[in-house]
């Protein structure tokens, strides 16, 4: 009774201020309330199915599908190579682990006026590219790789989320590392030794030995990272903004226009279900997976 106790006031707040407020968002997001005044007469799917033929909404899917594929991969890269290094047991190793974990001390909203300083096109980095011929208009690009006509956007590599990209990399490598450099300093050297004696390279070790042990940190670092992507907000609001013909806009950043600015309640309501679904797709099977690896 102690227990349930100390527990009950937590599940109360729980209950009401996230289930219930997920509950009242999915049932305005069926509701015709796209005006000041509040209209809950029942609209079906009418505004999801507004939403996916929308070029902004179809565009925005489209910036987060490769903004996702490329920061998870950039961060697991540059957080995994940094963490061998590290682990070489270098002079000055702390020096360096906490110049990698500064960023993560940052916010979003930092981090983006900072990379949009660096990244302007007439500032920044752009005038040391000048000198030798070189001209990048980072965030200001429109251009979309290789530019496949499907529905109402053309699908590719829109070219000014690289910069978007590069940013939130920078910011969350960090946190990689940590989780990296933690699995490594848990592997016994008593594994790697026993390598060395049967005749294991130091590449066979790290790609027969050390990959797979580190494959469940692995997960948990695209599971976190793929959250982060798909809800980001902060960091795409205040370094690009939504972009020339949408090219840098995501979900959220269309979410908050949508709903604060437009007063379409109903729309915003129900991208907010498609992106909590979304992120539901990445989080509950991890968390089901994580659950009977505990029960068993």
């Amino acid at each position: 009774m102690v227990a349930v106790a100390f527990v009950l006031p937590s599940i109360i707040l729980i209950s009401i201020f996230v289930y219930g407020f997920i509950g009242w968002t999915g049932y305005v997001s069926v509701s015709n309330w796209n005006q000041i005044v509040p209209d809950f007469s029942f609209a079906g799917f009418a505004n999801y199915a507004y939403l996916f033929n929308d070029f902004r909404f179809q565009a925005d899917m489209r910036n987060t599908l490769f903004f996702t594929a490329f920061f998870i991969g950039a961060v697991i890269v540059m957080g995994q190579g940094l963490a061998i290094l590290l682990d070489q047991q270098l002079k000055g190793e702390s020096l360096f682990r906490n110049i990698f974990f500064f960023p993560m001390a940052l916010s979003f909203v930092v981090t983006g006026v900072v990379w949009q300083w660096l990244l302007n096109p007439s500032t920044g980095v752009n005038l040391f590219l000048e000198r030798f011929g070189m001209e990048s208009m980072w965030y200001t690009n429109t251009t979309i790789f290789p530019a496949i006509a499907i529905g109402k956007i053309e699908f590719g590599l829109p070219l000014a989320m690289i910069a978007v990209v590069i940013a939130a990399v920078w910011q969350m490598t960090g946190f990689s590392l940590a989780m990296y450099i933690a699995g490594l300093r848990g592997i016994s050297d008593d594994v790697r030794e026993a390598a060395r004696m049967d005749g294991a390279t130091e590449g066979q070790i790290y790609r027969k030995i050390i990959f797979p042990l580190l494959r469940p940190i692995t997960v948990s670092v695209i599971i976190i990272m793929a959250h982060i992507s798909l809800k980001i907000f902060d960091l795409i609001y205040s370094m690009t903004g939504p972009g020339a013909n949408f090219v840098t806009d995501v979900p959220g950043v269309y979410m908050f226009e949508t709903t604060f600015r437009g007063n379409f309640y109903a729309n915003g309501a129900a991208i907010a279900i498609v992106m909590l679904v979304s992120v539901a797709i990445f989080i509950v099977p991890y968390l089901i997976t994580s659950r009977r690896g505990v029960g068993s």
